[in-house]
C-alpha cells in the first residue's frame, strides 16, 4: 500500500485539504447516478439477465473469486453464463472489445480476466464499454443466457437485474470518507440499494452474507499436474509474493496454513519481471492465481500457486436465482 493509500485508513493533517475534495467527489458521483436513474443519461438493457459484482471501495475485496463461484453455481443450475470485465491493464487507457483465451498475454487483456479465462468455465470478454462488450459476446455466443459483470457496480450504462457489493471484512470502509480523502468510490448508503452485500472474511452483520476463501493445495506453475499440500512446504525456505488489492489477506492465509514465509507485497496489477522473484536461499515461491498469470513466462520449478475457492451460504444463490428467473430465459 502506498503512503497516499495509507491515509485512507486513518485521519491525518492532510485531510484538511483532502476532505473538501471528497465532498465535491461525493456530489459528482451522486449526481451521475441520479442522472442515470432519471434517464437523462442513457443505459442499455440486455436481452438476458445481468448480475453485477462490484464494490464501493478502491482495491481488492474478492470480487473475482465471487464471480467464479457464481459462474460455477449457474452452470450447475443449468444456466449458460458468460463473464464481462473491463480488462484493466496498467498504463493502457483503451480497452478494445475482445474475447479472452487462456493463451492470451496479461498485458493485452488484464490479469483478472485472464485468470478467469484459464478456469475455462465460460466465455470471458473484455472492453471498456460494458454494454458493447456484452452485445458482442452474445452475438458470438447466443447460447449464453446470463451475464456476470466483474467489477461493474459503477458502470451504470449497463442495466442490471442483480447487484452484489463485496466488502473486505478486515479493512471494510477505511476512514469512511470518499476519494481522495478515503477509499470510497460511492457513499456507504449506496449499499442499501444492492441486492446482496458480501463480506469477505471478518465479521458479518445480520443483513450481510459471509464469504470465505479456502485453499490448501498448491500447483506448480510450470506443471499444474504437480500438486502439493501446505504441509509439504513446512520447514522449507519460503518466499511469498502478492500483487493484489490486499496482499496481507494472502499472507495471512499462508500463515493460517502454518507456513512461515518471507513476504513480498507488490502493488495491485503489478507487472512482474524475472528479477522480482530472483530470491536467494529459496526453496519455493508461493503466489496467488492472479500473480501466476503474470509470472508464467519466467517461472521456474520453485513457483507454486495457491488455488482458492469462494464459499458462501446457499441462500445467496437462491436469492440470485429467484431474481434472474423473473427476467425469463
Amino acid at each position: 500500500m502506498s503512503s497516499f493509500e495509507d491515509n485512507w485508513y486513518r485521519v491525518s493533517p492532510s485531510h484538511l485539504i483532502l476532505y473538501p475534495l471528497s465532498l465535491i467527489f461525493c456530489l459528482l458521483v451522486s449526481l451521475r447516478r441520479r442522472l442515470y436513474r432519471l434517464g437523462v443519461l442513457s443505459s442499455t438493457r440486455l436481452p438476458v439477465p445481468v448480475i453485477v459484482v462490484g464494490n464501493i471501495t478502491v482495491g481488492g475485496t474478492g470480487k473475482t473469486p465471487l464471480t467464479l463461484y457464481l459462474a460455477q453455481q449457474l452452470l450447475a443450475a443449468g444456466w449458460h453464463p458468460a463473464i464481462i470485465s473491463r480488462g484493466y491493464v496498467p498504463g493502457q487507457s483503451e480497452s478494445p472489445i475482445r474475447a479472452v483465451t487462456p493463451q492470451d498475454a496479461p498485458g493485452l487483456v488484464g490479469d483478472e480476466p485472464l485468470m478467469m479465462a484459464r478456469r475455462e468455465l465460460c466465455p470471458v470478454w473484455v472492453g471498456r464499454d460494458r454494454p458493447a462488450v456484452a452485445l458482442a459476446l452474445l452475438q458470438v455466443h447466443p447460447e449464453c443466457d446470463v451475464i456476470l459483470s466483474d467489477d461493474g457496480l459503477q458502470h451504470y450504462r449497463l442495466q442490471r437485474d442483480v447487484e452484489i457489493a463485496v466488502i473486505d471484512g478486515i479493512r471494510r470502509f477505511g476512514n469512511g470518507w470518499l476519494l481522495p480523502a478515503g477509499p470510497l468510490r460511492e457513499p456507504r448508503s449506496r449499499l442499501q440499494s444492492a441486492d446482496a452485500v458480501i463480506v469477505n472474511g471478518g465479521n458479518c452483520q445480520a443483513d450481510e452474507f459471509a464469504m470465505q476463501l479456502h485453499g490448501r493445495v498448491f500447483y506448480q506453475l510450470n506443471d499444474p499436474t504437480k500438486c502439493r499440500s501446505a504441509d509439504d512446504f513446512k520447514g522449507l525456505r519460503l518466499h511469498a509474493i502478492a500483487g493484489i488489492g490486499n496482499p496481507q489477506r494472502y499472507f495471512g492465509q499462508l500463515r493460517s496454513l502454518g507456513l512461515d514465509c518471507t513476504e513480498h507485497a507488490f502493488a495491485d496489477h503489478h507487472a512482474y519481471v524475472a528479477q522480482d522473484i530472483a530470491f536467494d536461499a529459496c526453496d519455493a515461491i508461493l503466489m496467488t492465481e492472479k500473480d501466476a498469470v503474470k509470472c508464467a513466462r519466467f517461472a521456474d520449478a520453485r513457483c507454486w500457486v495457491l488455488r482458492v475457492e469462494a464459499q458462501l451460504p446457499p441462500r445467496l444463490f437462491n436469492l440470485i436465482l429467484e431474481k434472474i428467473t423473473r427476467h425469463g430465459r
